[in-house]
């Protein structure tokens, strides 16, 4: 990419984007054709330049789904950077981008999962997508392993109340990860016993196993957390 169109993306210069395009009318072509690059969208992503990021989602939409050399599409980078805005217009004009997996097979969806300010574009996403959901990574962890692991009480509140809206609530909320772990598992050891009954609540399985042959009550007991202990035994 030349520097020119660089600055442009980062200053969110529409005037200069257009003047790239007179010099070269295949430029964002050239672009699109590389694997992995940060694309004109992707650096307007990261700057918050809502204006440039749309002029580039009507002119090349196929930009939105590429991954840079780090493995982020421009949605992740504005979840990341904390451009609500942009990421709801990107998902506005193409709902699939939610589900775009990234470095570690992470979706807009998980990022968006991890911060608590993000708690509103969390239910645009949802709301969108609903079959995000599902989405796991590359370790087999799901939404609701990400909120149990990053203690996201409300996050996970808001994904159970999709799920209950759904035919396939307790496949979801009983997956397991490359550990074999439910994110029940995940909450008796970390003992958080809000989250415990919340997803028991949703249908969790409090039999299922993980690798080592343990439940989640079993896991609890090796750690002596005797919150958990109360409430699975119950």
């Amino acid at each position: 990419m030349d520097e020119s169109l660089r600055r442009a993306a980062q200053e969110g210069n529409i005037v200069e984007l257009y003047a790239s395009i007179r010099r070269n009318g295949d430029v964002l072509r050239h672009i699109d054709e590389m694997e992995f690059v940060d694309t004109p969208l992707h650096i307007a992503a990261a700057q918050g330049c809502i204006d440039f990021a749309m002029e580039i989602m009507i002119l090349k939409p196929s930009l939105a789904k590429k991954l840079n050399q780090e493995g982020f599409s421009p949605i992740h980078l504005a979840v990341e950077n904390g451009h609500k805005e942009l990421a709801v217009h990107l998902m506005q004009n193409d709902k699939s981008l939610v589900r775009v997996k990234g470095r570690k097979g992470e979706t807009p969806l998980h990022y968006a999962i991890t911060k608590e300010q993000n708690l509103d574009l969390l239910a645009r996403f949802l709301e969108a997508c609903p079959e995000c959901i599902r989405d796991m990574t590359t370790t087999n962890r799901t939404a609701l392993h990400i909120a149990t692991e990053s203690n996201r009480l409300e996050a996970l509140q808001l994904l159970c109340r999709m799920l209950w809206k759904s035919d396939d609530c307790g496949d979801v909320v009983n997956q397991k990860d490359r550990n074999g772990d439910t994110a029940l598992h995940m909450a008796a050891r970390n003992n958080q016993s809000q989250i415990l009954k919340l997803l028991l609540n949703c249908k969790a399985d409090k039999f299922a196993t993980n690798q080592a042959g343990s439940t989640a009550l079993a896991v609890a007991y090796e750690l002596n957390n005797r919150e958990s202990i109360n409430i699975l035994r119950g």
